[in-house]
């Protein structure tokens, strides 16, 4: 998980001048647009870039122009990675149920994690494939824009600061069978305080850098399932909206969407899906 600390004790938040100048640079001198990000969520992270560099926005404006490895390591701390294996139990319960099963007789399993960030959410679905016999007929993608998360969820090696979570999480997801222990998944070094997919669970997954906002669907496939939790809430409306109908287009008729537990459909496109809790079902 990957936090962020705002320090602002000799840096000011950023003005909207600010803000537009340093979209405008990063879009001028790159294929990454933030145009149509949440400003709440993006000044904070303009700040903490201008706060941990010591420079002042224009100062990193002006470096980033000139140092394309600059720019990429900025792009990197703009988004937010925050993830964990079985999170909000509740919502893995319903995906066992009353999800995953609906696909059982295909012959093969599209499934997206959009914005995957360290890729436990990737490990969750493999470990619920697995328990429910369908892990050799799906085909599971990852993406995101940073990649480093990305090396991090394709090495399958977390720090074991976060295991009482996980297995938290596990227990809560598992509540009416205990046949199944995280360790059938997870190896677990309190002494190196390091976590390790187990080897049958790597490699199935596909990795790919992608910025969600280009609207292009990376893979060129029909997805029956789409995870997308807890991105858009840093998008603004009319690019949630965007997004939605892009994932929209891209579902088979009956195809699932996954999302936060803090985000929502809003608007005409709504009425495209069924809605239970934050799992959206295309009609």
């Amino acid at each position: 998980m990957k936090l962020f600390v705002i320090f602002t004790d000799n840096m000011a938040e950023p003005t909207n001048e600010e803000i537009q100048a340093f979209i405008s640079a990063l879009k001028s001198s790159s294929e990454y647009d933030f145009s149509e990000y949440s400003i709440k969520s993006f000044t904070r992270r303009l700040e903490k870039i201008s706060a941990d560099n010591h420079m002042s926005v224009f100062e990193v404006i002006d470096k980033l122009k000139k140092d394309k490895n600059f720019l990429e390591e900025t792009v990197k701390n703009i988004t937010v990675n925050t993830t964990e294996i079985f999170r909000d139990p509740e919502v893995w319960i319903k995906i066992k149920k009353a999800i995953i099963p609906k696909y059982q007789f295909e012959n093969e399993i599209n499934i997206w994690h959009a914005g995957s960030s360290t890729g436990q959410e990737v490990y969750t679905v493999l470990i619920v494939l697995k328990q429910m016999g369908l892990f050799d007929k799906a085909n599971i993608f990852a993406t995101d824009l940073n990649t480093d998360v990305l090396e991090v969820a394709e090495s399958g090696k977390y720090k074991y600061r976060e295991i009482d979570e996980y297995i938290k999480n596990f227990g809560e997801a598992h509540i009416e069978s205990e046949k199944y222990q995280l360790a059938d998944y997870l190896e677990i070094s309190r002494k190196r305080s390091l976590m390790k997919v187990k080897p049958f669970l790597l490699n199935k997954a596909v990795y790919a850098k992608h910025d969600l906002t280009s609207l292009k669907n990376p893979f060129e496939k029909k997805y029956h399932i789409i995870f997308c939790r807890n991105v858009l809430i840093y998008f603004n409306h009319d690019l949630q909206n965007k997004i939605f109908s892009f994932f929209l287009d891209n579902l088979v008729p009956g195809g699932t969407l996954v999302i936060g537990k803090h985000e929502g459909i809003l608007g005409d496109i709504g009425n495209k899906f069924e809605k239970h809790g934050t799992i959206y079902v295309k009609k």
